[in-house]
């Protein structure tokens, strides 16, 4: 393949398209040194600014590296996914295995650093999920992953709420699969409540084993209804 001039169209997302296309199609294979700006310009019939705007989306995306004093070179042929797509793409089982790993162990932090505050919001999603049991699936997980959301918050590590942040639209999917596919609450119409109260009320009192093993149980459950789909 070789480059051509581009069409009067959006000349930086051509550019990126043709550029990438020598990448991907293996005519500037890992390693090659790409021709400089001002060839690329001419080449493709753009001025240098959109060249060097489609070279700096290329290395966003991991395909390019400039070297001081050397030049731009290729050092992928497949762009690297963010994490919210690689979390788009993965299977939920393993999701679920890493918020097991997130989620039990910040309930066990929120036993042990909950606030007055907390213990109201706590009540309060406890109260929302118990209502939400006689609206529709969708409604009913939204609850369910809000008070879960309410007990990783009650940790107080930022980044273990951010990661539960990022977690959140999988495992909203995942799950209103998983109560549509298996009819699970017309079996148990509130989906572990019991196991659920028994979580907030170990992370009310303080308890930091109960309320990790409370959780560790609920999530053991949830995760083998999903390997059974």
């Amino acid at each position: 393949m070789t480059l051509g001039a581009l069409r009067p169209t959006p000349l930086v997302e051509q550019a990126i398209a043709q550029l990438r296309a020598q990448i991907t199609g293996g005519h500037w294979p890992v390693g090659t040194k790409i021709p400089g700006e001002t060839t690329l310009a001419k080449t493709l019939g753009v001025g240098r600014s959109t060249v060097r705007e489609a070279l700096r989306a290329l290395s966003e995306a991991g395909l390019l590296r400039a070297r001081q004093g050397s030049g731009v070179f290729v050092i992928a042929t497949e762009p690297e996914e963010d994490w919210p797509t690689r979390l788009r793409r993965a299977a939920i089982t393993d999701v679920y295995e890493v918020r097991m790993l997130v989620e039990v162990q910040a309930a066990g932090l929120a036993a042990e650093r909950r606030t007055e505050d907390d213990v109201t919001a706590l009540r309060a999603a406890m109260a929302a999920r118990r209502a939400a049991v006689g609206g529709g699936d969708a409604a009913f997980v939204d609850a369910d992953i809000a008070l879960h959301a309410v007990v990783v918050d009650a940790a107080h590590n930022p980044v273990l709420s951010s990661l539960f942040a990022e977690f959140r639209p999988v495992l909203r999917a995942g799950l209103i699969d998983m109560v549509e596919l298996t009819g699970l609450r017309t079996q148990d119409r509130g989906c572990g409540e019991a196991g659920h109260e028994e979580l907030v009320e170990a992370v009310v009192r303080g308890d930091a084993d109960a309320a990790g093993s409370a959780l560790q149980a609920e999530l053991e459950g949830t995760q083998a209804r999903l390997r059974a789909l």
